[in-house]
């Protein structure tokens, strides 16, 4: 454990905020959590404080945390964001926040060539990355001659594009329907900024694979990988069920990728199985840490220490190895979209209860010694699932 004055900053404290706020305050870093409304995280006995902040897209989230700074006497603790919207700010005012923050988030070209989508599968196909196909719409709405349904529209950069029409993407199954889409999207987002990839169709076992990683200039130090087993929604949605597992060609995919990114810090990579040709094909990367990091930490790979450690310019532990077959499962949402998944006859009953009862498993909300946090999740469900 190390003798230190400088802790952590987790910005925003889901489910991933709790368990970053639980690897650093188990080791002695102290911790606060930041957010625009009370989260889970808040209730750890690691969090030392909890503060309310402007929304995190904003240049006012930037000040917010500068003054915080001055305030709270915070210089030269380490700033560790878990939401897409905080790293964009968070890398366009990198200079300023360095100034009193140690910050591991990329400068803002690098971020853009991952959150801008055209850009990431422009460089995924320079390295010979497998994609979905892709054809990007004009203004005229293309017709998508050439294309084989079902599709998915989305936006080149997909937190405007959520803002704007709220949605991540939407599915076409025809050529009427992709026309008609097209339309609406376009009364509130300039349609030549999306792209329609063509849908990976889903056999019941290509589940979504992520390749997560802790990078310096681009070059991996430690990896892991998970798979989603459960989601919700039932396709494209957020892992209520995943289990660590390893697939090399996801592994090998991902050294070029991002070596060509440049990229430092910890990252999700996502991967699609496509049974037609048996090729992961590239999905999106997460500049950030994801739902289920505490699985990872489980496993072996703990990131949050290794942001902390290598920001701190401290001795960086670097794991080459990890526990396959390990589970995580979030038991308030698992188990209510468990249920739904029931009702539609996509899972049984004995199924769901053999997966949380077999082998070990990671409980993201209870854990020995700090309770409060999921009896927090289970009362105030409604309110935290409002604000996600």
């Amino acid at each position: 454990m190390h003798k230190m004055t400088n802790g952590a900053i987790i910005i925003e404290g889901h489910v991933q905020g709790l368990s970053n706020t639980r690897s650093l305050g188990q080791v002695g870093i102290p911790v606060i959590v930041i957010d625009k409304h009370k989260s889970v995280a808040s209730y750890s006995r690691y969090c030392k404080s909890f503060f309310k902040c402007p929304s995190f897209e904003l240049d006012e989230f930037a000040d917010f945390l500068i003054n915080l700074a001055v305030q709270e006497n915070l210089n030269g603790w380490v700033l560790i964001p878990s939401n897409d919207h905080a790293v964009f700010t968070i890398s366009r005012n990198k200079i300023n926040l360095e100034k009193h923050f140690r910050v591991i988030t990329p400068e803002i070209n690098i971020i853009n060539n991952i959150y801008n989508k055209s850009r990431l599968l422009s460089i995924a196909q320079e390295v010979n990355i497998p994609i979905p196909k892709t054809y990007y719409p004009s203004e005229d709405f293309w017709t998508g001659v050439g294309l084989t349904f079902p599709v998915l529209t989305k936006g080149r950069q997909g937190l405007d594009f959520y803002k704007a029409t709220g949605k991540k993407a939407f599915l076409a199954n025809d050529h009427k329907e992709l026309q008609n889409q097209l339309e609406i999207i376009n009364r509130v987002f300039n349609v030549a900024n999306t792209f329609i990839q063509e849908l990976i169709p889903f056999d019941g076992t290509n589940k979504t694979i992520s390749f997560t990683a802790f990078c310096v200039n681009g070059e991996i130090k430690a990896y892991w990988m998970g798979v989603k087993l459960r989601e919700h929604p039932l396709r494209f949605g957020t892992a209520t069920f995943a289990q660590s597992v390893y697939v090399e060609k996801c592994y090998k995919q991902s050294v070029p990728l991002l070596k060509a990114l440049n990229y430092t810090g910890v990252c999700e990579v996502e991967y699609l199985f496509d049974p037609r040709d048996s090729q992961y094909k590239l999905i999106e990367i997460n500049a950030r840490t994801w739902l289920w990091v505490g699985l990872a930490k489980a496993c072996g790979v703990d990131f949050a220490k290794m942001i902390y450690d290598f920001a701190n310019d401290n001795e960086t532990y670097y794991p080459s190895t990890y526990e396959v077959g390990v589970k995580w499962y979030n038991p308030v949402s698992d188990t209510l979209f468990a249920f739904a998944a029931m009702l539609k006859g996509y899972l049984k009953p004995g199924q769901h209860l053999r997966s949380i009862m077999s082998g070990k498993n990671v409980n993201a909300l209870f854990v020995k010694g700090d309770l409060k946090p999921g009896f927090a999740y289970f009362f105030n469900l409604l309110s935290f699932l409002k604000h996600r």
